[in-house]
């Protein structure tokens, strides 16, 4: 039994409350090494005396690990457990002490591994609509131009040319609210938004006015508006919350170019010397970009300002919650204030950041809802477009993605092929229609919401940015209904909108360099096979033709 790879943590993605009465525990161990894994437990005030043992299941299998699991109601919540583990050749128990040979549950209160109590305001808390949500991102400026009659001066870009840095197309709110019933039409029931606040940028990550919807884009009164239509067509809608920096023009930013450190806003910025200086770089920026100066996330006065401007919107707009730009670079305590404030106002707001990496720091109930999962999108790119690995690597690193996070939040990861931040996923994968249609069919069956980007319906080609933020061709979407690709995001859409495609549900595995995702609750049995291989393959579910897919839903066909 190979001692060096087990691994359990209390409190953790491996130990959770999902509610006040509800625990799920996991274990891991290496790759192959055990047969069979056990959990003993009982209340850590009865465990010395008696103790039940309930056999764990396998869940997941990783690249070097397995993965053994089990949710457990306890009344008593103030819960103590050890594993019993069998390898073939020996039984042994797992506790804070290691791997030993027997287990003195008479001294158990010195190791064993604990829940000590189930305290409300830490469980993880789910978000229920999440599970049916399909998204759909919109850079605005890009989408559709809904007010004819504003003023145009400021566009400089022919709608459907290439886009540069600079270029303004004229997209604004009123655009959006035309096309809700295009939106709608996909299957999509969620949108989230680039963001819309006063901003000198074609993109407004540079926001000067958190405020004030921006000229361009509209007023304030456009999107309460736009809200309601979205709220009234049953479709969410998320904003972009750019609180790791701001605009140059931002007036606490220039009273501190003014004023020095007699500003008052002097502290809300992180300055090296009396006053920020362009040509010293003396002053922390996002990235290189001397206009966007980084916000003192760790500034109580900067938390407050940021965390009323988030419950401003929902409470006077109605919003259904935030993304959360470049939200590893902001600090834990800026977050755990600004969910304690989201949450109040709204329980049921979304809050997803910005990570492209392991988050699991941010995802433990207290700060993110969730992140988008880039780390999916690689997946993706490494099988679809590189073709760099194959069906059994792929399925092992997405069951490695799914273990570094609780069960809660898999089911509220926002999936994605691409966004404004990457080339088009069309583009990587060189066009090819089978290799696109595949990885939508994987993004609309793995564990949480699915999400594309505007335009991904008519196969938007594009390099990265700003070749990704291209206009939205309505020409092309004007016929795109009988489309291949329009009707499956239709479908795959009305398929997540019938049945909760959970991660406590999933076996995502290979055979016979096939890709297998299946799922299995009660009478319902969902299976997705994808072939990459360029080959005609067989599997234990049929038989799947060269870079095709099979879906079927008890086994009716799908697509």
């Amino acid at each position: 039994m190979n001692e060096y790879a087990l691994l359990h943590t209390m409190d953790s993605e491996y130990a959770y409350a999902s509610s006040e009465h509800d625990l799920s525990i996991r274990l891991r161990c290496a790759k192959g090494d055990l047969e069979k894994a056990y959990i003993c437990y009982e209340s850590k005030y009865r465990i010395a005396g008696k103790h039940i043992k309930k056999p764990m299941k396998k869940v997941l299998e990783g690249r070097l690990f397995d993965y053994y699991a089990i949710d457990l109601h306890v009344e008593d919540v103030r819960f103590a457990y050890v594993f019993y583990l069998y390898d073939g050749k020996t039984y042994k128990y797992y506790s804070e002490d290691g791997l030993t040979d027997s287990y003195d549950f008479s001294q158990g209160y010195y190791n064993f591994f604990q829940y000590p109590y189930i305290n409300s305001t830490d469980v993880v808390r789910d978000v229920p609509w999440m599970h049916s949500a399909r998204f759909y991102q919109i850079f605005v400026d890009r989408f559709n131009i809904g007010n004819k009659g504003k003023d145009m001066s400021y566009v400089n870009l022919k709608w459907g040319e290439r886009p540069t840095p600079k270029s303004f197309a004229g997209g604004d709110l009123n655009g959006i609210r035309e096309k809700l019933d295009y939106i709608k039409g996909l299957g999509i029931n969620a949108i989230y938004l680039t963001p819309i606040f006063s901003s000198i940028s074609n993109h407004k990550y540079d926001i000067s006015d958190y405020y004030t919807v921006d000229s361009q884009f509209g007023t304030n009164e456009d999107l309460k508006e736009l809200v309601r239509d979205c709220h009234e067509k049953g479709i969410r809608i998320l904003l972009d919350a750019v609180f790791n920096h701001c605009s140059e023009y931002m007036p606490q930013f220039v009273d501190v170019c003014k004023k020095g450190r007699k500003s008052r806003y002097y502290n809300w910025f992180v300055i090296d010397g009396d006053k920020p200086d362009k040509k010293k770089h003396n002053y922390e920026v996002f990235a290189f970009c001397d206009y966007m100066p980084k916000l003192n996330t760790s500034n109580p006065d900067v938390v407050k300002y940021f965390t009323d401007v988030a419950v401003h919107y929902i409470n006077e707009y109605d919003i259904d919650g935030w993304r959360l730009d470049v939200s590893d670079e902001v600090s834990h305590t800026f977050w755990r204030d600004f969910r304690k404030a989201v949450k109040s106002a709204r329980p049921d707001a979304v809050i997803i950041g910005e990570n492209w990496h392991n988050a699991s720091n941010y995802l433990r109930g207290d700060q993110y809802d969730s992140i988008m999962n880039y780390s999916f999108t690689k997946c993706c790119l490494d099988f679809f477009a590189h073709r760099s690995i194959d069906a059994e690597m792929m399925a092992m690193r997405l069951n490695d993605i799914l273990a570094r996070n609780n069960n809660v939040v898999n089911d509220l990861m926002l999936n994605l092929l691409d966004s404004h931040d990457t080339s088009r996923f069309f583009t990587e994968v060189s066009e090819d229609r089978d290799a696109f249609i595949n990885a939508l069919c994987l993004l609309y069956l793995f564990p949480g919401a699915p999400c594309i980007l505007y335009g991904t319906e008519l196969m938007t080609p594009g390099g990265y940015d700003p070749d990704c933020r291209r206009c939205m061709d309505w020409d092309k979407a004007g016929k795109a209904k009988k489309d291949e690709v329009f009707k499956l995001i239709g479908k795959l859409a009305g398929l997540r909108g019938k049945h909760v495609l959970s991660a406590k549900d999933v076996n995502v595995c290979s055979e016979n360099c096939l890709l297998i995702v299946k799922y299995k609750k009660a009478r319902t049995e969902i299976v997705l096979i994808i072939n990459n291989t360029g080959k005609k393959r067989k599997c234990a579910y049929g038989e799947v033709k060269a870079s095709g897919r099979s879906l079927t839903v008890n086994g009716k066909e799908l697509v």
